[in-house]
């Protein structure tokens, strides 16, 4: 399945601006150049570029906009892929465990994406400004789209960057950036989306409350019946909306939250296989085994070996 809704104030598919790249190509070359994960002074933006096609990386993407540059990549959630070229942004709207990879990335044609995590808080504060603002579907949608990136958002990213090489003005400005991003994608063919973040009680604001709960209590043993009364919906409902918004099942979504922390505790904490099963909520070493097998594609100790060459070489 590839779905990909009309992105904020879509105009096709398009290129982008030189000016654009310069700046990211000068923000690189300030920070050593080279290829990997590079931070900025704003917290919740980077800047991401590659040489050649990454192993797919599973963690928990928060809600966030990503925007690829250069080149391409794909996202894996529950049972829905989705890929996004230049200039297409990536929208999440609440926290999701997934897989993401860059596309034919190579010296001669380098991936070259941004992440900008949301701040909700001032997603609602402009909301409430709006003169006319987004009214949310009643249905629930995919809590993860694709859409095209447009010029008021191409002239935000481009600030950032260029911020981005002047932390004493990032500090002060990136707010101002930040409220003007949250206008623009609010007022965009898909703010009814984006406003789900904002209203209380709705649907998607119903199964976040779940899926917080969820990542506060993963270890534990919990009923979905538990879930649909933390979300306040019947338990149908609660199926049928968590479902929608996330390509899986509370049950999958558990698992997977599961599997990514003991991969934490045997990257990080040195854990062993049997030491990470349990502390997770696992009571048997070799059906944790056999689920980390069947979920990453290799075995728990091989993985971790590959994960840890996977984050040095990100982190060049």
């Amino acid at each position: 399945m590839n779905a990909a809704p009309p992105g904020p104030h879509s105009s096709g598919e398009g290129r982008t601006p030189p000016a654009l790249l310069d700046a990211a190509r000068e923000f690189l070359t300030s920070r050593g150049g080279g290829e990997g994960h590079f931070q900025t002074p704003m917290t919740g933006v980077h800047v991401m570029r590659a040489f050649q096609e990454i192993p797919p990386m599973r963690r928990i993407y928060r809600p966030s906009l990503c925007v690829v540059l250069k080149g391409a990549k794909q996202i894996l959630f529950g049972e829905t892929t989705l890929i996004y070229k230049e200039m297409e942004c990536l929208v999440v709207s609440v926290e999701l465990p997934a897989s993401g990879r860059m596309i034919g990335a190579s010296c001669e044609t380098p991936y070259l994406g941004l992440s900008i995590d949301f701040d909700v808080a001032m997603l609602k504060e402009v909301m409430q400004q709006l003169a006319n603002p987004p009214r949310p579907a009643p249905a629930s949608g995919p809590c993860v789209f694709v859409g095209q990136v447009d010029a008021p958002l191409t002239e935000c990213v481009l600030r950032l960057i260029r911020m981005a090489m002047t932390p004493d003005a990032a500090h002060i400005l990136y707010p101002s950036v930040m409220r003007e991003i949250c206008y623009w994608l609010l007022t965009g063919p898909y703010g009814a989306e984006i406003a789900k973040l904002t209203l209380p009680d709705s649907h998607t604001d119903r199964v976040a409350n779940a899926i917080y709960y969820l990542r506060d209590h993963f270890a534990q043993t919990l009923r979905v019946e538990q879930l649909a009364e933390v979300a306040r919906m019947s338990l149908s409902s609660f199926h049928q909306h968590f479902r929608t918004m996330t390509s899986m099942t509370p049950v999958q979504y558990q698992k997977q939250l599961r599997l990514l922390e003991a991969r934490r505790l045997m990257v990080s904490d040195a854990a062993n296989v049997s030491e990470a099963a349990y502390q997770v909520g696992y009571e048997s070493a070799s059906q944790f085994s056999r689920e980390y097998s069947r979920h990453f594609g290799v075995a728990p100790k091989q993985d971790v070996m590959n994960y840890k060459a996977l984050v040095a070489y990100g982190a060049r």
